[in-house]
């Protein structure tokens, strides 16, 4: 397996695991916005959303940058990447594993499957 920093993608999945901040991840996929337009479909406050952008830096998902007063949100799309890595890790052993399981069941006591009886006639 793929070696990978535990603490890194514990904060991914963590900043992943809630709705709102799935939302705001999809909301800057389109590009760069202020905090304000972010949260404005939201029925939360500014300051609610500010604290899920915040869970979103700390994963590294989203990049911040300051210009005066105004808060501009970016996507970083690295960590993704490597959260992506990780599950297709596992979606591999997994159909590997369904894979047989599924040969085991089909085979008959003899040890011919149903197709291999279906063939002989």
């Amino acid at each position: 397996m793929v070696e990978y920093d535990e603490t890194h993608l514990d904060r991914v999945f963590h900043a992943l695991a809630d709705p709102t901040r799935r939302l705001l991840l999809e909301r800057l996929a389109a590009g760069e916005r202020k905090i304000g337009e972010l949260a404005e479909p939201f029925p939360i406050s500014l300051a609610a959303v500010s604290k899920h952008v915040r869970v979103l830096e700390q994963a590294g998902l989203v990049e911040r940058r300051i210009e005066g007063r105004a808060h501009f949100c970016r996507l970083q799309p690295q960590p993704l990447a490597a959260a992506e890595q990780w599950l297709s890790f596992y979606e591999g052993f997994w159909s590997q594993r369904l894979n047989a399981l599924e040969v085991a069941l089909k085979a008959d006591p003899g040890g011919e499957t149903t197709k291999e009886k279906r063939q002989d006639g």
